[in-house]
């Protein structure tokens, strides 16, 4: 779960809706920044089912048991980031390329645990099954996938940069500087041919509060209001800050 936070409220995304709107994004990308080839309809399957995983976790909700704040993706357990990997790779089983470039996303962004006790199993096996994966795909090389990888990111950074409310996004390895003033985000170098584009995503607005357990979160989450959060995306130079 995302969860744009304020004093007053909080406002929850999950990461399947995240992960559309990176599709979304990335489907207004020019043919310079992302090029036609075999492997883009598997690239944009990534992209939009990459965090499918945490699908039954962002239904249940996790609370941390001394505060009873609700915890968003980055804060829940590592057994819960591993669990929601490893289910949401093995659910895009039939699109081998596209199975191998979520895989390849895991251990992109879990490889600073990777020699941390509990991960490095996890982290050989996930290798394995990305290199299998990448067989069954076919006549495509690591040194591609990698590449094809870099489009992954861009998708999911440009999207949580917009949906956490992030103002500066390392690149990190994407090859893209994105930041967002206000409800607009910017991506250099420019992707969309000079257009501007129109984002929008939804959220369950509740307010600021605790809970006495998961359950009495999902029975608040439930009832909650679903808000529309828009913006717009572009690769023009943001404005200076005044």
């Amino acid at each position: 779960m995302i969860i744009r936070r304020s004093a007053s409220s909080q406002q929850l995304i999950t990461q399947p809706e995240h992960a559309a709107l990176a599709a979304r994004i990335m489907r207004q990308w020019d043919d310079k920044h992302f090029p036609e080839s075999s492997r883009k309809a598997s690239i944009l399957h990534a992209i939009e089912q990459h965090d499918c995983g945490w699908a039954e976790i962002d239904e249940a909700l996790v609370v941390h048991e001394a505060t009873g704040q609700l915890l968003d993706f980055l804060q829940v357990s590592d057994a819960v980031k591993r669990d929601t990997s490893s289910r949401g790779i093995e659910q895009l089983s039939s699109d081998p390329y596209a199975a191998a470039l979520v895989t390849q996303h895991r251990l992109h962004v879990y490889r600073r645990n990777a020699e941390h006790p509990g991960w490095t199993t996890f982290m050989a096996d996930l290798t394995a099954a990305r290199d299998a994966y990448l067989r069954a795909a076919g006549h495509t090389s690591l040194g591609e996938l990698v590449s094809d990888y870099a489009l992954v990111r861009a998708g999911d950074l440009a999207s949580l940069a917009f949906c956490n409310n992030w103002t500066d996004v390392d690149p990190d390895g994407c090859g893209y500087a994105m930041r967002l003033q206000g409800t607009s985000l910017f991506v250099s170098p420019d992707p969309f041919g000079g257009r501007t584009i129109e984002i929008a995503i939804d959220a369950r607005e509740i307010a600021n509060q605790s809970f006495s357990s998961a359950a009495d979160a999902r029975r608040v989450v439930a009832a909650a209001k679903i808000v529309m959060l828009r913006g717009l995306v572009s690769g023009a130079a943001p404005p200076p800050v005044a």
